[in-house]
């Protein structure tokens, strides 16, 4: 495992002009401050491009070099130029491409049209290829999807394809894992320093691990199977400090809710999100996903946390590739810097129909739900089912409402059925779900998350109204177009089941 390169630095040297944005519907969730670049002709930003550093005489000081971000880094590396800056155009040398049921047919038609029907992918042990969305399912072009990604991985003799073919019983299938986010990190294939891409928007969540991860369409994925590089784009970089003690109710979704909510769906369009601060520090790898997961949601090209030591111990059994981590420069340029008070705020959720619109789980106690959703690349990790599982024992109740249970891999399933919950006397988490009244867990997969065919596992046929922990709440995401999605933590989706309204998680957790 190879050292660090550079010392990160919590602040850079030219954000300046701290700026406290109120929000009179939150007045205690608002506890930010944005900093803009000095060298603004007026307050709008208008150029991604970073700011000029004034130079300094090579005489005295060697050669000149600006300090760069993690992700400037990441692709410097990986387009082997000794330096990067925002909107410069390079070709990136890819680690891993990955792709899934729904679009790798496409990208694999794509690649045999571009490079011949008798082509070779460029790397067949850098390309990992994971059935999860349209599984279980009886829609013959849902499955025929898996069988072409089954004959492709064949006749490239691919090392890492994870495939199901016994539909009713998915322990059958040893190598099949489930929702392709989460298997990458459990198998290995995430590894700070490196570039990720993945044909899922919500391939940001690997950014997790200090890597530069970010989806791309069929055509690019198609082209990156032929010769394992891309054209892309280097992002500015928007900061996030989250400093403070981690309330005992919040989850780190209601940290990545908090900062949509303030930034907008389009207030990081084609930028990078790096988290840094002594909150993001003291999460887990799993709740470090959950955050990078849903930087997409606000339009950012890619989110990234720094390695540590937590990274590191994540990764030990895991992978044995060598990887070199990366850290921002002190005098790295950041578009904005936005800092966090964490410990001053409180549980949140996205409103229907869009996941910016931010409100306060307590505000909400009067909107009657149908169901709740736990699963999802987003919130159906183990931390994710322990979290509810906490929940549902401090409470003693049972759920008013159907309560769905989707593991989001093999893995997890496995974990619920064999880890022991804290405090319970030795009770699993499936034991304390059974005695809530829930659903038993399904089949890990993608789910109900985007809908998918009718016959999909708690899809809403219906227009019900749905607390869900997974990532968007457009119309018709989950199914029905006149459904209502309200987005939230395990902790407020499992105290909303008990009620049978959207629940504050401190009228349980306290």
């Amino acid at each position: 495992m190879a050292s660090s390169l550079v010392s990160p630095s919590p602040i850079s040297s030219f954000i300046t002009n701290k700026k406290d944005l109120g929000f009179s519907a939150f007045p205690s969730t608002s506890q930010i401050a944005i900093q803009k670049c000095k060298k603004q002709v007026s307050k709008k930003i208008v150029s991604v491009m970073a700011p000029q550093q004034s130079e300094r005489k090579p005489a005295t000081t060697g050669s000149v070099k600006t300090g760069m971000t993690m992700t400037e880094k990441i692709l410097a590396r990986a387009s082997e130029k000794p330096q990067l800056t925002p909107g410069d155009n390079v070709w990136v040398n890819v680690d891993i491409l990955m792709t899934h049921d729904v679009c790798g047919p496409g990208s694999i038609g794509i690649f045999k049209k571009e490079f011949g029907e008798n082509a070779k992918v460029w790397d067949r042990e850098k390309v990992v290829i994971i059935p999860d969305h349209y599984i279980f399912t009886s829609d013959e072009r849902a499955n025929r999807n898996v069988d072409i990604l089954r004959d492709f991985c064949t006749e490239q003799n691919i090392k890492y394809f994870y495939d199901i073919k016994d539909l009713g019983n998915f322990k059958a299938n040893p190598d099949y894992k489930g929702v392709c986010h989460v298997a990458l990190a459990q198998e290995g294939h995430c590894r700070p320093g490196e570039v990720l891409l993945g044909t899922d928007s919500h391939t940001c969540t690997a950014g997790a691990f200090g890597q530069f991860a970010t989806g791309i369409g069929n055509t690019d994925a198609g082209f990156v199977l032929g010769t394992g590089k891309l054209l892309l784009k280097v992002p500015p970089t928007l900061r996030f400090v989250m400093d403070g003690e981690m309330p005992p109710y919040l989850l780190a979704k209601d940290l990545i809710l908090q900062i949509i909510g303030e930034i907008s769906v389009a207030g990081a369009t084609y930028k990078s999100m790096e988290f840094v601060g002594t909150t993001v520090e003291s999460l887990n790898m799993e709740e470090r996903m959950t955050l990078c997961n849903m930087v997409v949601e606000a339009g950012g090209k890619n989110g990234v946390v720094p390695a540590d030591s937590t990274t590191f111990k994540y990764l030990e059994d895991k992978t044995s590739l060598p990887y070199e981590p990366v850290y921002s420069d002190a005098q790295a340029s950041f578009l904005s810097e936005y800092r966090f008070d964490v410990s001053k705020l409180e549980p949140l959720v996205a409103k229907p129909h869009s996941p910016d619109n931010r409100a306060l789980a307590r505000e909400c106690k009067d909107v009657k739900i149908d169901r709740v959703y736990i699963g999802s690349c987003t919130g159906g990790k183990t931390e994710d089912f322990l979290a509810a599982a906490k929940l549902f024992l401090a409470s003693g109740k049972k759920v008013k409402v159907p309560t769905f249970l989707v593991p989001a891999t093999q893995k997890v399933w496995l974990d619920l059925y064999t880890l022991p919950v804290p405090g319970s006397g030795g009770k699993t988490m499936s034991q304390i779900f059974e005695e809530a009244g829930c659903d038993t867990p399904a089949s890990p997969s993608c789910g109900a998350c985007l809908g998918g065919p009718k016959d999909t596992y708690a899809r809403m046929n219906e227009p019900k109204v749905c607390v869900s922990t997974t990532n968007r709440n457009f119309p018709g995401r989950m199914g029905h177009k006149e459904g209502e999605i309200y987005l939230a933590s395990p902790y407020t989706a499992a105290a909303s089941a008990l009620t049978g309204y959207v629940t504050d998680p401190r009228e349980f957790l306290q």
